[in-house]
């Protein structure tokens, strides 16, 4: 059974931790019956009218259970690990879902907040019938990883920052070892060719696959024949310029609909 967990507002301007960061160093901890999918990050839109602190960005675990689990063992580590690692100016927000339960309306929600800003009571609506925690501040964070558990769904938005041996990979690679390590490559070319096993992947040394199709893909562009870049590459360092001031806007009072 596949389980979705939505994390988003833990961090505040002078935290060393973002939201991806505390959502991986959470799954590193979950023991050895909770299979790890994947972390999927997703981009927010940074308007005037939403409080953010840096980039606006919440992220998605996706876990394998037994389906004979239940799901206190996942809630109990969560909020412990929301409760020790969030800054203290954040206003978290957890949310959990069965793949079953992650319904059309979840998803549509999930794409308004890509777009204009939502409100608490509109994400409590929205997520009624699955689990929704406010973990402090205003509670504004159950808006994003509400959104977080419907884009992954959803299946076509965000990107995969955890996915199996992601990380391990080494900078010398070709097509082959991304199909190899379940990533399927796309090129995003005007005129786009096939990828073919053999071929070389260059500049490689900061992989982060898209979700496309509820799988992992890298997109990728042609350099030349048989030699191929990913077609996006890591941030420059820097925060947002609009960081670290969080307009507060008047929020609805979070509960957690069960």
């Amino acid at each position: 059974m596949r389980i979705y967990m939505g994390f988003d507002d833990t961090d505040d301007k002078d935290a060393t931790m973002g939201t991806g960061r505390l959502v991986r160093e959470f799954v590193y901890g979950l023991d050895n019956d909770c299979h790890v999918v994947g972390v999927v990050r997703h981009q927010l839109p940074r308007l005037d009218s939403i409080p953010y602190t840096s980039n606006n960005s919440s992220a998605c675990a996706i876990i394998q259970i037994s389906p004979d689990s239940n799901l206190d063992y996942l809630r109990e580590q969560a909020t412990e690990h929301l409760n020790k690692c969030c800054a203290p100016g954040s206003d978290p927000g957890l949310c959990i879902a069965r793949e079953n339960e992650v319904n059309s309306e979840i998803i549509d929600f999930s794409k308004q907040v890509t777009g204009r800003r939502q409100t608490q009571k509109d994400a409590m609506h929205a997520a009624r019938s699955i689990e929704l925690y406010g973990l402090g501040g205003t509670n504004d964070g159950i808006i994003g990883a509400t959104a977080a558990v419907g884009l992954t769904v959803y299946g076509w938005c965000g990107r995969f920052i955890e996915y199996g041996r992601l990380r391990e990979l080494g900078t010398d690679l070709h097509v082959q070892d991304l199909l190899e390590a379940g990533i399927d490559v796309i090129s995003t070319d005007r005129d786009p060719l096939v990828p073919l096993p053999g071929d070389e992947l260059r500049n490689s040394s900061w992989i982060r696959p898209s979700l496309w199709g509820g799988r992992p893909v890298l997109q990728v562009k042609r350099i030349d024949y048989g030699i191929w870049e990913p077609a996006h590459g890591k941030r420059k360092k820097g925060r947002n310029t609009q960081a670290g001031s969080k307009n507060r806007a008047t929020v609805v009072p979070s509960t957690s609909p069960m």
